[in-house]
């Protein structure tokens, strides 16, 4: 009873425990994991390492736990000694007795993505180099850059900037270097750049990169993502995936030639044998279904599998008995794991419920996976594939939570636009009573082709931070919403001002109809990216909401245009300004042409209007984030803001103190 209880107030959600994924030992008895956590007190951040005994369910923490120190990236050079990094350098520790960490690695220039290969002594790495420059090289060119004496950035092709980074000579490749594990200080060899036999690499006005990589289990193939560079790589999907060897230095085969969408996610057969990976195949469109592709190491053939599905699967791993692979895909607001014959494409769910991440199969019949739901935040589990039989193994905010009330989501379902079935669900208020009346706070997600599912997201977008602050929170996952069906997500292609919006006031409707502890004068709307530019499109359509939270959304589709870096997403989605057909879609979603009805948004364009006009608005801004909220102090500040602003225009007084 929440009588009890006490709500999930803004200190206790950042301060929460978040997992890792897990990292199987090489006798697949054994499991790393991080648990890293934000003190709001201290305003700093720690991770550690921890060992699970998969059968026993122990846990022993192998790192220190000091509040500041951040680790990340847990391996295994054997099953007695793991590996880490720690600011960039590699270290290894015992994984019993004495527990002090020994340097292995400390490179000229920072490293990620570290994995190893005990049958070939090789480590593989990510670091962002110059073109044609060895790792020590890159050092030397810094420095002769930081004597420049201006700070031009001269740009000849469209892609200046993606997201929050400037563009520069400095493009992240994939290395692999021979680790020498003899006696008690071991060395590492010369790195060799796997990237570098790529024709376009020493091009310096070409800003491709290498996005992730994949090692086969014996460590002699390697397979990695690269968007191949050319003068239209804002406006066009085309990411392809490479195979190499890693033991001598011959050019990399690309495996993705025939098709010009984005591949992603390789993951090698435990025989090496076979590879598999995920493709788009629609050029221009980041939305487009993920399709299953099989290339066979000997024969250099590729086959589809399971190419009826009409859900898109997220990554990829395959069972230790080769003949199935494992994904997660989101189906009806879940992320469910799924298990696809390989040779047939047969599918079978194996989870029903709440949200799935992280596979790492054990044996032939069981794998571990992180999940989560609504009032459940992340921790590992064990899954039995022929059973379903699912065991929680770890419960890293137990002690926290104890004492805290999370609410379930509630699943309802109504019509929306095009007379199609559309999907919500409703989170109810701490202390919830039947015979009170409540605000409700509608939360809108991005995208718009992305989904809300019931999950814990540690994220601004939480249901219960609003539900614990007394509101009824509903989500609901419009017109373009994966999950659903592709079709349903193509839907919203030219109509990001109808159809989403239609689903949205319809989805309230139903709610308040139902629900009549809703207070319909007091409610309010909130959302991020697509989300925010719903807020603002809402700013112009209806007075039934109190306020509106606009985060990164647009205010114009016309600027919004020129002022972004990924082009293909405009362009497919609404369509460019210089044409006739595409100008009038992009008017017609053009939450500025529509601002006849005054309320409060918060962003910066919709901000200038509201405060020119007299309209009570407020802007929130973070110089040192992007579209989102990435440091765990600014996220707090940005809930303390939000929650504040919210409450107060729904007077509406919180279950606890917000400032």
């Amino acid at each position: 009873a929440t009588d009890i209880l006490q709500p999930l107030d803004i200190k206790t959600f950042h301060s929460l425990n978040r997992i890792g994924s897990p990292v199987v030992s090489p006798s697949q008895k054994l499991a790393l994991f991080t648990t890293s956590y934000y003190d709001p007190t201290e305003n700093k951040n720690t991770a550690y390492i921890s060992c699970l005994d998969i059968y026993n369910g122990n846990i022993t923490r192998l790192t220190e736990n000091t509040l500041g120190t951040f680790v990340s990236n847990p391996l295994w050079f054997d099953e007695e000694t793991i590996g880490f990094l720690k600011k960039g350098a590699l270290y290894k520790q015992p994984l019993y007795g004495n527990t002090v960490p020994s340097e292995v690695f400390a490179p000229p220039i920072a490293i990620s993505n570290v994995m190893y290969r005990a049958s070939q002594d090789m480590l593989t790495f990510v670091a962002s180099v110059f073109p044609n420059c060895t790792m020590d090289e890159c050092v030397l060119v810094k420095q002769r850059n930081a004597m420049r004496t201006d700070s031009a950035m001269v740009f000849d092709n469209l892609w200046a900037r993606h997201w929050n980074e400037w563009m520069t000579m400095e493009k992240p490749n994939v290395f692999a270097a021979r680790l020498d594990r003899t006696g008690s200080k071991w060395s590492v060899g010369p790195e060799t750049n796997i990237a570098a036999m790529l024709p376009h690499t020493s091009d310096p006005l070409n800003r491709w990169s290498v996005d992730d990589y994949t090692v086969s289990p014996a460590g002699d193939n390697m397979a990695f993502v690269v968007r191949p560079p050319s003068d239209n790589m804002t406006w066009a999907t085309n990411v392809d995936i490479y195979l190499a060897s890693t033991k001598h230095g011959s050019r990399p085969r690309l495996l993705t030639g025939q098709m010009n969408g984005t591949a992603s996610a390789p993951t090698f057969s435990w025989d090496g044998r076979r590879l598999a990976w995920l493709q788009m195949e629609t050029p221009g469109y980041e939305s487009d279904i993920n399709r299953i592709f099989i290339y066979t190491l000997a024969t250099r053939k590729t086959v589809a599998v399971a190419y009826d599905w009409d859900l898109s699967p997220h990554n990829l791993m395959w069972s230790r008995d080769n003949k199935s692979l494992y994904t997660v895909t989101g189906s009806k607001g879940r992320s469910l794991i799924v298990q696809i014959d390989a040779l047939t494409g047969h599918r079978r769910e194996l989870t029903t419920t709440g949200s799935a991440a992280s596979i790492r199969p054990i044996d032939d019949q069981s794998l571990l996976f992180v999940h989560s739901d609504t009032d459940k935040p992340a921790d590992i589990h064990m899954l039995n594939t022929q059973s379903q039989a699912v065991q929680q193994l770890t419960n890293t905010n137990a002690q926290t939570l104890r004492s805290v009330h999370l609410s379930k989501a509630e699943d309802f379902w109504f019509t929306g636009a095009h007379g199609d079935k559309v999907h919500g669900w409703v989170v109810r208020p701490f202390g919830f009573n039947r015979r009170t009346t409540y605000p409700l706070a509608l939360l809108m997600h991005g995208g718009p082709q992305q989904a809300s599912t019931q999950s814990f997201s540690h994220s601004q977008w939480n249901p219960n931070m609003y539900a614990s602050a007394g509101f009824v929170t509903v989500v609901i996952n419009f017109h373009g919403s994966p999950g659903y069906g592709q079709n349903f997500t193509n839907s919203v292609r030219h109509k990001w001002g109808d159809y989403p919006y239609v689903d949205l006031m319809r989805g309230v409707d139903y709610v308040t109809s139902r629900m009549r502890f809703i207070d319909k004068t007091r409610m309010v709307a909130l959302g991020g990216s697509f989300g925010g530019y719903m807020a603002n499109w809402i700013n112009g359509h209806t007075d039934k909401f109190c306020a509106l939270v606009s985060h990164d959304g647009k205010f114009s589709t016309i600027s919004g245009y020129y002022g972004t870096d990924e082009l293909w997403f405009p362009e497919w989605d609404l369509g460019k300004p210089w044409d006739p057909a595409g100008r009038a879609i992009l008017e017609e979603n053009n939450p500025n042409a529509f601002q006849l009805i005054l309320k409060r948004p918060q962003s910066l364009g919709a901000w200038t209007m509201m405060r020119r006009r007299g309209v009570p608005a407020q802007l929130v801004y973070f110089p040192d984030e992007d579209h989102w909220i990435n440091r765990a102090g600014n996220s707090v500040r940005w809930h303390t803001e939000v929650l504040d602003w919210i409450t107060k225009w729904t007077n509406t007084s919180a279950p606890y103190r917000i400032r």
